[in-house]
């Protein structure tokens, strides 16, 4: 299953004397402004990189309580339960798509010869 990572990553203006490379939304598709965004600076990239982990694991345990209440039979709106699991899915595989670029990337600069 593709993965359109258009659900998760969308562009911010960028503003005079920022060096912008787009801002990571939350999942809902709301981008990420204020002191997570993303602004040039390592502090800022690292305050961005945890935020959007944090988003990572609370769609985790969302999906996990409403596939529990699936299971025991007490949700009260299946479709909405489906779709947070979806929706973890997806963001799971893009997480660790994500990593795995970001891997092949480090070990691209350790192997380039100074």
């Amino acid at each position: 299953m593709p993965i359109d990572p258009s659900m998760a990553i969308k562009a911010i203006a960028p503003t005079p004397g920022e060096w912008n490379v787009g801002g990571v939304g939350s999942l809902d598709g709301t981008p990420t402004t204020g002191a997570g965004a993303a602004s040039g600076t390592s502090g800022n990239f690292g305050q961005l990189l945890t935020d959007q982990l944090g988003s990572l694991e609370k769609s985790q345990t969302d999906a996990a309580s409403a596939s529990r209440a699936m299971a025991d039979g007490t949700a009260t709106d299946p479709t909405a339960a489906i779709v947070a699991v979806e929706r973890a899915q997806l963001s799971m595989q893009l997480a660790a798509q994500l990593r795995t670029k970001g891997v092949e990337a480090l070990q691209e600069i350790f192997r380039t010869q100074v």
